[in-house]
C-alpha cells in the first residue's frame, strides 16, 4: 500500500487517536470513541489513509522520512 501520510499528519493522528481512546475509556466505555481512536492510531502506524487514496491526496512533504 502506498504511504500517503506525512510526519505532521502522523503525529496529529497519534495524538487525536490517543485522546479518543482515553475519552472512550473514561466516559463509560464509549466504544465508538475507542474504535475511532484505534482507526486514527492504526492509520498513523501504517502510514496510509484509505480515505486519501481516491482523491490522490498525500501529506508527505519533501524530506519527510516516512515508514519509520
Amino acid at each position: 500500500m502506498v504511504k500517503n501520510i506525512g510526519i505532521q499528519d502522523r503525529n496529529i493522528r497519534y495524538a487525536a487517536g490517543a485522546l479518543l481512546i482515553l475519552a472512550g475509556l473514561f466516559l463509560g466505555m464509549n466504544w465508538l470513541l475507542i474504535i475511532l481512536g484505534a482507526v486514527a492510531v492504526g492509520t498513523a502506524y501504517m502510514g496510509t489513509c484509505l480515505a486519501y487514496v481516491p482523491f490522490k491526496i498525500s501529506t508527505i512533504k519533501d524530506g519527510d522520512k516516512t515508514g519509520q
